[in-house]
C-alpha cells in the first residue's frame, strides 16, 4: 500500500479517536482532582494517540518505512508501559480505599468487588475471536454461491450478536441482583 494513502487512513482514524482522547486530555487537565492511576491511564491514552498521529505525519514526509515503524513500536511501547503502571497504581489505590473503609466500619466487611466487566470482556473477546476465526475458516473454504457469501458473512455476524447479547444479560442480570 503506497504510503499516503495508509497516511491519509491513519489520519482519519486519528481524528475519529477524540472520543478517547479528548476526555483523556480533561482527565489530565484536572490535575490532582483525579487520582493517580487515572491521570496515568488517561496519558497512556494520549500516547498512543499521539503516536498514530506522528506515524501518519511521517507517512506523509518520509520514504522508508524505518521511521514511522520505529516511531509506532517506540509509541506503542510507552504507551503500554503506562497503562501496566495504571493498573498496578489503580490495585493499590483500590486496596487503600478498602483497608481504609473496613478501618471506618470494623464490623461489616468491605462490599465485594464489581467483576461483571472483566466477565463482560471475556464474552466479547470469546465472540469476536469465534467471529474472526469462522470468518476466516468460511473463507478459506472458498466460497463460490451467492447462498456460500451470504453464510460467510451472516455466520460470524451472528456469533458475536449471541456473544454480545450473553455479555449484556449477565450485565443486566448482575444490575437486577445488586442491593439499591
Amino acid at each position: 500500500m503506497p504510503h499516503p494513502v495508509l497516511a491519509l487512513a491513519t489520519t482519519a482514524v486519528t481524528a475519529s479517536g477524540c472520543v478517547w482522547y479528548l476526555p483523556a486530555l480533561a482527565d489530565l487537565r484536572a490535575g490532582a482532582d483525579r487520582p493517580l492511576s487515572r491521570r496515568v491511564r488517561a496519558a497512556s491514552c494520549v500516547t498512543a494517540w499521539s503516536t498514530a498521529a506522528a506515524v501518519a505525519v511521517l507517512l506523509f514526509t518520509t520514504g522508508p518505512w524505518k521511521w514511522p515503524v520505529m516511531a509506532a513500536a517506540t509509541g506503542t511501547l510507552l504507551a503500554l508501559s503506562l497503562l501496566v503502571w495504571s493498573s498496578v497504581r489503580h490495585f493499590r489505590e483500590t486496596h487503600e480505599a478498602a483497608t481504609h473503609w473496613t478501618e471506618l466500619t470494623p464490623g461489616q466487611a468491605p462490599p465485594a468487588p464489581d467483576r461483571t466487566r472483566h466477565v463482560v470482556a471475556v464474552l466479547v473477546t470469546a465472540g469476536l475471536t469465534a467471529a474472526a476465526a469462522t470468518a476466516v475458516l468460511h473463507l478459506a473454504a472458498g466460497p463460490t454461491t451467492p447462498g456460500a457469501w451470504v453464510a460467510t458473512i451472516t455466520t460470524p455476524t451472528a456469533i458475536l450478536a449471541l456473544f454480545i447479547v450473553l455479555a449484556a444479560t449477565h450485565t443486566r442480570s448482575h444490575h437486577d441482583r445488586r442491593p439499591h
